[in-house]
């Protein structure tokens, strides 16, 4: 089958991928969702899953549009790797897109109307009266969207390694610090207040243009707001247009865009992410991680310099 070919538009390429192991001490299982995501805004070029040694698993399609596999694990060590090269966008976030009006929900297309209500983690009812007194005079639409990412970004310390998986949007808010995850809940939580369909994304997020002194290569988590037929992205993480998003998964919350959920008597004991800029033709998957090849972790966007 001849290659898909590349749109003129995605001139920058990347690696992204992630190495997992579990150790197992009894029956267990568990569902991964790991691989990039159908998405206009990235094409991937090529991509290589792992799953432990020829482990029995069964690839599906979740009700929001993951791509899933649910893997039967062995007893002892389980050994994962996803690795892609991916052409994305030189250009940020929504780039010379119009901002429509939204619209009202007897008008929302059907399948949104479930991303306007609360959730788990995105526990909207509990935040009603905060969100009208902060943001209740400011005008409905993205001029809204854009304060609630501000507001979050401006008050809510960022603190790596703090994450937790039983904290909702409420209790953040009401703790006061997180990691992208929380500040994704919050964001979709409030936009949900107002009637937004909100949605929590999941994905890698390279450094393009974006210098990260820490060299920190995580899965990144932010939101999408759905405002006049289109979904647009607010990540209240950086609060800024970022360039070079991947998208892996979509859903009401953590609960959707999980990379992993266990399943018995198993447990994670190693986790690596990647995601940086290469040159198109110089890296293929399955290569060493060299990170003396990457562009981008600094303010200068670098363009391909092709093979």
């Amino acid at each position: 089958m001849e290659p898909k070919p590349v749109p003129a538009h995605l001139e920058l390429t990347v690696r992204v991928g992630c190495s997992l192991v579990y150790e197992v001490t009894g029956t267990a299982s568990v569902l991964l969702n790991v691989k990039a995501g159908a998405d206009a805004r990235h094409q991937v070029l090529a991509e290589a899953l792992t799953l432990g040694d020829n482990l029995r698993s069964d690839q599906f399609t979740d009700s929001h549009g993951n791509a899933c596999y649910r893997v039967a694990l062995a007893p002892g060590s389980n050994y994962f790797r996803h690795d892609a090269i991916v052409a994305v966008s030189s250009k940020p976030d929504d780039y010379g897109v119009a901002i429509p009006a939204p619209q009202e929900p007897g008008a929302l297309p059907l399948e949104f109307l479930r991303y306007t209500l609360p959730s788990r983690y995105c526990d909207s009812d509990k935040l009603v009266n905060f969100a009208w007194e902060k943001f209740g005079a400011v005008e409905h639409g993205w001029v809204r969207v854009q304060a609630i990412s501000k507001w979050i970004h401006e008050n809510i310390e960022y603190r790596y390694l703090s994450g937790r998986s039983d904290l909702s949007a409420w209790d953040i808010l009401s703790r006061g610090y997180g990691v992208c995850r929380d500040f994704a809940h919050l964001a979709v939580a409030l936009n949900r207040t107002f009637n937004v369909p909100s949605r929590y994304v999941t994905g890698h997020l390279p450094d393009i243009g974006f210098p990260d002194p820490e060299g920190h290569m995580d899965f990144h988590a932010y939101a999408e707001v759905y405002l006049g037929g289109r979904w647009f992205t607010t990540d209240a993480r950086f609060h800024e247009p970022r360039i070079g998003r991947i998208t892996v998964s979509r859903g009401m919350d953590a609960v959707d865009g999980a990379f992993s959920t266990i399943y018995g008597g198993a447990t994670l004991s190693y986790f690596q992410v990647w995601a940086y800029q290469v040159s198109r033709g110089r890296v293929g998957v399955g290569d060493p991680l060299d990170l003396t090849k990457r562009l981008d972790n600094q303010w200068a966007v670098q363009m391909d310099r092709g093979a």
